[in-house]
């Protein structure tokens, strides 16, 4: 039925959606003739061969599924999900190599990104900003391999994370008031702790007169609420002619956009100096992410991407950290896989002497009651 319709859809040129659903009922009717299909079987058949013509096949039930929350294609037979922290096999398969193909250049196209044999990995996201890698067969012996972090339609506010107990009504209190007095935030956790959702609701809390510029490899965040807000993507380069982007590139010229508030979606590389000195530079109140372990690991990492970032003295760039960054959150997972905000840090600066950074601990995790409670450092008051 597909390759029938296939051959129509040719020598129509590009009709309208309505138009192929037309087609798809033709051909299920002449299909019923000759074989009987039950009823209850032609719906599902009508969905899956539009989102095989128009959209992205078997995964775009998926996607539409607001319980999945990752999606990964280990080849053409293999798709697994994430539910509630939990993966599994979905029991969807594409029907050869070449539709996956087909598929994952439909994704990259979208967004003017280039994949191929030449440069088989990429980054890239969906419309609603869900993010997606790609990695051919060139670097992936079984089959393309793509991975799908969805983004939810409706954002997260704090108060709904506050009632998942990602966090308690006292901390987000504390952020809140940390946002609106211009504190420099950096948010850190492991792959699917929920930085980006972490740092949106955060955002929500930015007055809406402020001027905002977002920088990231691929456009994730959904600030609500901002009129004056300019959004920045990075770029790879697709071929001759065509410069590359980089995260880099954009903080520089964010710097002269008269923004109020920078936000860098996650700092992997040298971008993290650039990030860290427009925090030094009078943007107070901007907000970054980055993988890391723990909070203080983060700053380890920092460290070693502000290093390839610039020749400066080890001793200068954790000044520089120290003094750019208030509050460090950081986020993780239980057994269960939930999300959580792990702890919550003031840095208060470097003390060169000790060659360390001195924190005050106000929120910790306490591991028997699973809360987040304010620790004895911050009894005192903030």
């Amino acid at each position: 039925m597909r390759r029938r319709l296939l051959a129509r859809l040719e020598l129509e040129g590009a009709p309208p959606d309505e138009r192929i659903r037309e087609l798809i009922d033709e051909e299920i009717v002449a299909e019923n003739r000759r074989e009987p299909i039950p009823l209850e079987r032609r719906i599902p058949l009508r969905s899956a061969l539009f989102n095989g013509l128009r959209r992205l096949d078997v995964i775009q039930e998926l996607l539409e599924d607001e319980t999945v929350t990752e999606i990964m294609i280990n080849g053409p037979n293999h798709i697994f999900i994430e539910r509630a922290g939990r993966i599994s096999e979905s029991g969807k398969r594409f029907s050869s190599r070449e539709k996956l193909e087909d598929v994952i250049q439909q994704i990259v196209s979208r967004v003017n990104r280039t994949v191929n044999e030449a440069n088989p990995i990429v980054d890239a996201r969906l419309e609603d900003g869900s993010r997606v890698n790609v990695v051919l067969r060139a670097a992936a012996i079984d089959g393309p391999a793509v991975t799908i972090r969805k983004f939810g339609k409706k954002g997260f506010s704090m108060g709904e994370l506050v009632r998942t107990e990602m966090l308690t009504e006292e901390a987000a209190e504390f952020l809140e008031k940390s946002v609106k007095n211009r504190k420099n935030i950096f948010v850190s956790g492991g792959t699917g702790t929920g930085k980006t959702t972490f740092l949106n609701a955060l955002s929500a809390w930015i007055p809406s007169e402020e001027r905002i510029i977002t920088i990231e490899d691929s456009a994730e965040l959904k600030l609500r609420n901002q009129k004056n807000l300019v959004r920045l993507e990075a770029r790879r380069s697709a071929g001759e002619g065509e410069r590359e982007i980089t995260i880099r590139d954009l903080i520089k010229t964010a710097l002269r956009m008269r923004p109020d508030r920078i936000i860098v979606g996650e700092v992997r590389d040298g971008a993290c100096l650039d990030m860290l000195q427009a925090m030094n530079t009078g943007h107070d109140g901007s907000m970054s992410t980055g993988h890391a372990r723990s909070a203080k690991d983060m700053m380890a990492r920092l460290e070693t991407m502000a290093v390839m970032g610039g020749e400066l003295p080890l001793r200068a760039i954790r000044e520089q950290i120290a003094s750019a960054i208030d509050l460090m959150v950081h986020l993780g997972r239980d057994r269960n896989g939930g999300r959580k905000a792990e702890t919550i840090l003031e840095v208060l600066g470097y003390d060169g002497n000790r060659e360390e950074y001195r924190f005050r601990s106000l929120y910790e995790r306490n591991r028997e009651t699973g809360r987040l409670e304010r620790t004895r450092e911050a009894r005192g008051g903030f």
